[in-house]
């Protein structure tokens, strides 16, 4: 087969196109050229020239062919943009699961299409089952739990799964890297990639104000009971479940509850405040099923790093579900998404719209 392998510089995405090669399949590598701003000499940012540099330096290694593809543009409004517009509005997004939606696997499978590649590829650690006849194609949590990416990929349609092959869905992190070692590639040692590639060794609020300086707007800070009990810098720099920079000198510590972004105002709790134990999810993606038409139990993990935990999924209307746990949980942040797990098994995710609804 011919297969198109999105090669971002990193040990992953490096392993998996060896692994594809190795099985004797037609590689090609693909890099993307992501925004205007990168600092060219940080190679900790996600497609830098660095990066990109070590992609091609792979691929020549390996024998393989490997192009660029400029989506600065494409990044820019629907990542970048989302990134600032939504923290200046109190929402927390996730500009990795939007870079998946919009960017990543739309112009590999435009890239495939032009080569006349029968699958596409990437290093996430997530596996897909594929659909036989009217079965549909699944989305599998990774092997090694530490590692596993499906939570970041919940956007992804059948269409999407049908054409696409995760090599390391079936290794753990350690077996990547040896393979790498093995294999004397240059990014066998690389580190691990920021949480958000694009902003790289710079803090997000500064990125934030550098993109957006209107944002700078103090306010008030509030308790549960509606005194004032401190400032704000601007909404911006908060987000729920917070304890930094609220400002408040007290006994015991504070955390961001809600955030009013009509009135400018942020209001601050206890941990326990904090906690929520349901809320309603917008702009769903379903993939075991089709759709929600009554109550189920599933797992739902609202952050990638934390464990999926028992809850129940009720839809509301066509495109809303309301999930309600079975024990309140951390901090759950509109603008975050949930996603929903039977077993191994992603059933579906969304955006987190109104919490403790």
């Amino acid at each position: 087969m011919k297969v198109i392998v999105a090669m971002s510089g990193g040990v992953d995405s490096s392993v998996a196109a060896c692994l594809l090669k190795k099985e004797g399949h037609e590689v090609t590598g693909l890099s993307f050229e992501l925004w205007d701003k990168r600092d060219l000499t940080n190679s900790n940012i996600c497609c830098s020239i660095e990066t990109i540099e070590l992609a091609k330096s792979v691929a020549h290694k390996i024998g393989i062919e490997h192009h660029t593809v400029d989506v600065r543009d494409a990044f820019y409004r629907h990542v970048i943009e989302n990134f600032c517009t939504s923290y200046m509005e109190g929402i927390t997004p996730n500009p990795c699961i939007l870079c998946n939606k919009f960017i990543k696997f739309d112009f590999l499978l435009k890239k495939a299409g032009e080569l006349g590649a029968d699958f596409i590829a990437t290093g996430h650690y997530a596996r897909i089952i594929k659909g036989q006849g009217v079965s549909r194609h699944l989305l599998l949590k990774g092997i090694d739990p530490k590692k596993d990416q499906s939570y970041v990929l919940y956007v992804m349609k059948q269409e999407e799964l049908a054409k696409t092959l995760f090599p390391l869905g079936v290794l753990t992190k350690d077996k990547t890297r040896e393979i790498a070692k093995e294999l004397g590639l240059a990014t066998a040692l690389r580190p691990e990639s920021q949480e958000i590639c694009f902003v790289g060794d710079e803090k997000y609020v500064d990125f934030i104000k550098d993109v957006s300086p209107e944002s700078l707007k103090p306010g008030p800070v509030i308790d549960i009971g509606g005194k004032i009990i401190g400032e704000h810098r601007g909404i911006a720099f908060y987000t729920i479940g917070q304890r930094k920079r609220l400002g408040i000198s007290s006994l015991k510590p504070h955390y961001v509850v809600s955030i009013d972004r009509a009135k400018n105002i942020i209001t601050a709790g206890s941990k326990e405040d904090a906690a929520m134990k349901s809320f309603t999810v917008r702009d769903l993606n379903w993939i075991a099923v089709g759709s929600l038409s009554a109550s189920i139990k599933v797992k739902v993990k609202i952050r990638s790093m934390m464990k999926d935990v028992p809850a129940t999924i009720s839809p509301e209307g066509y495109d809303r579900v309301f999930v309600e746990f079975d024990e309140p949980q951390w901090a759950p942040a509109p603008g975050q998404s949930a996603v929903f797990y039977d077993n191994d098994v992603v059933v579906g995710g969304g955006i987190i719209e109104c919490v403790s609804c």
